[in-house]
């Protein structure tokens, strides 16, 4: 929307004022439409959208009124669980349109690039490391008071040597694990290797056999959320397995125009009063990092996201790729 706006000679922030005021006078007697109309509605505005973002005819809409309409459509889409995004089309000028897709269509969208990807992922031996670098922004929501952390970890492939983490700037070292020791989800790659890459199937494990209930789609959620908190180089097919089994929740949710730590826009997937959400690339739906509101045992709140630098396979304790 900036972009549009930044047409014109307008101030940017009096006329998104004005338009959105104008939206919802707009709104006021209007009866609440049904989802049918809903997404006939967006097909029309978005419609209108593409043909002004590639010259128009003389009866173009004119920048104010396709400010208007992109407010309306982005309101619409919100309320039917769905985003608007640019793509990029087969025409001659190659100019953007606009399409919604919801949180489903994302996770999917996210799990083919991540099958793209890992063709590019090495196979690590036992004796290696997991290596995964990452940056963290936190603000503090009463005091506004922004902190950022650069994080690194070194987990052994097997669990058989010492591993070394990165928190908030504090290094901490881990012994090796015990003969015993269980951990969930693994960070062992063997371990990981044994998982369902059929979505069914990886769902039923993250429900740990529960039903369909609100609570255990949530433990599924958060244990999702969990996975990509460990090794963030996994077996062939298994994050993408996740995102497509996380796709089969009913309720998940877009939270639109997330930023990751690293200032990257993205979209949000999340699961209705989950404290975490997935951020995905925007453009080419590449996982970023996770987004994530909490509170101290003080109780004072904050909101932190996190952005993904760099997964590798090293050889040594403290090596970087």
């Amino acid at each position: 929307m900036d972009d549009l706006t930044s047409v014109r000679g307008d101030d940017p922030t009096s006329v998104r004022e004005h338009d959105l005021a104008s939206v919802r006078e707009l709104e006021a007697d209007t009866p609440p439409l049904t989802d049918e109309a809903r997404a006939a509605a967006r097909t029309r505005l978005l419609n209108a959208i593409t043909r002004e973002t590639r010259g128009g005819t003389a009866d173009a809409l004119s920048r104010r009124l396709v400010f208007r309409v992109a407010i309306a459509a982005t309101a619409a889409a919100a309320v039917a669980g769905t985003t608007v995004v640019a793509v990029h089309g087969k025409d001659s000028d190659d100019a953007p349109r606009m399409t919604t897709l919801s949180a489903a269509q994302v996770l999917h969208k996210a799990a083919d690039r991540s099958r793209s990807d890992g063709s590019d992922l090495p196979i690590p031996r036992n004796d290696q490391y997991l290596y995964t670098k990452e940056v963290t922004t936190r603000t503090w929501l009463k005091s506004g008071k922004v902190e950022k952390f650069t994080d690194e970890s070194w987990l052994s492939v097997d669990g058989s040597k010492a591993s070394r983490y990165s928190y908030e700037g504090r290094i901490l070292d881990e012994p090796p694990l015990t003969k015993h020791e269980v951990r969930w989800p693994p960070t062992e790659y063997a371990k990981l290797k044994k998982w369902p890459t059929d979505p069914d199937e990886l769902l039923k494990a993250l429900k740990h056999g529960g039903d369909d209930s609100d609570m255990t789609n949530n433990m599924a959620f958060m244990d999702a959320v969990l996975l990509m908190r460990g090794p963030r180089v996994m077996p062939p097919g298994l994050q993408a397995a996740a995102f497509e089994a996380v796709a089969k929740l009913p309720g998940i949710v877009i939270d639109h125009d997330e930023v990751d730590a690293l200032g990257r826009h993205g979209i949000g997937i999340s699961y209705p009063k989950a404290t975490f959400a997935f951020v995905f690339d925007r453009e080419t739906y590449a996982y970023l990092g996770l987004r994530q509101t909490g509170s101290t045992s003080g109780g004072t709140k904050y909101k932190q996201v996190k952005g993904l630098v760099k997964a590798a396979v090293v050889d040594k304790l403290g090596q970087r790729p």
